[in-house]
């Protein structure tokens, strides 16, 4: 009798522990469906550009500003008269090749020859601010253009809506821009990326999306152990 009251705690503990796991993991996976769906919607309604040196070396790293310098100038052209993400991404496939062989002209004439491969695809970005406006990391649509050896520090900015082609050194983006990005995005995606230092719950949540996208492989592994 005695023996069987005793273990009734460590029943009761054990009843706790499940039901405290659970309710962690219930919250957890609401957690990273919000920054799923949050994240597939910047990846979905923006296109951005990456642009990979082929070292860290002084030299590779202002070629990869040269050739940065003249593939936006480039596009700013070619994307003038683009009013949506898929515009956009059909103007960059259609020339794909010209981006290639104008880089490689840069290259050239700063006494290189690397080689150059543009694609456009799904890539993964680090957490990221453009004046007032600041994108979580995850994986974004985005025209990459790799040279040489592609083992450098990278550059990136965002081709639509076009942040690439105004200056955000100054610490704000036009009203234009943000139009465009209001028209492009969700309230709620919008909201994110456009939230001032005063609003801490929408800066909480952009948090919790950069943190989920950086560790959902380690707590599923945590969880798996707990449960196997």
């Amino acid at each position: 009798m005695n023996k069987s009251l005793s273990l009734k705690p460590t029943k009761i503990l054990s009843v706790c522990i499940t039901i405290a796991i659970l309710i962690v993991f219930s919250l957890w996976m609401l957690s990273y469906t919000y920054a799923e769906d949050v994240n597939a919607g910047l990846s979905q309604n923006l296109v951005r550009l990456h642009v990979i040196a082929n070292s860290d070396s002084a030299s590779d790293q202002a070629l990869k500003l040269k050739v940065r310098d003249e593939i936006i100038e480039y596009m700013k052209e070619k994307l003038s008269d683009s009013r949506n993400i898929d515009q956009t991404k059909e103007i960059i496939n259609q020339n794909l090749l010209n981006i290639e062989n104008i880089s490689k002209e840069v290259i050239k004439k700063n006494s290189s020859n690397y080689s150059v491969k543009a694609s456009l695809g799904n890539y993964s970005f680090p957490t990221k601010t453009y004046g007032d406006i600041a994108l979580p990391a995850g994986k974004y649509q985005a025209l990459r253009i790799v040279i040489g050896q592609g083992s450098g520090a990278n550059w990136w900015c965002v081709l639509f809506p076009p942040l690439c082609f105004i200056d955000a050194t100054h610490g704000t983006i036009p009203d234009s821009v943000k139009q465009n990005l209001k028209t492009s995005l969700s309230d709620e995606e919008y909201k994110l990326i456009t939230t001032s230092d005063e609003e801490i719950p929408v800066k909480i949540k952009f948090k919790l999306v950069e943190f989920l996208e950086g560790s959902k492989v380690k707590l599923s592994g945590v969880i798996n152990k707990m449960f196997n």
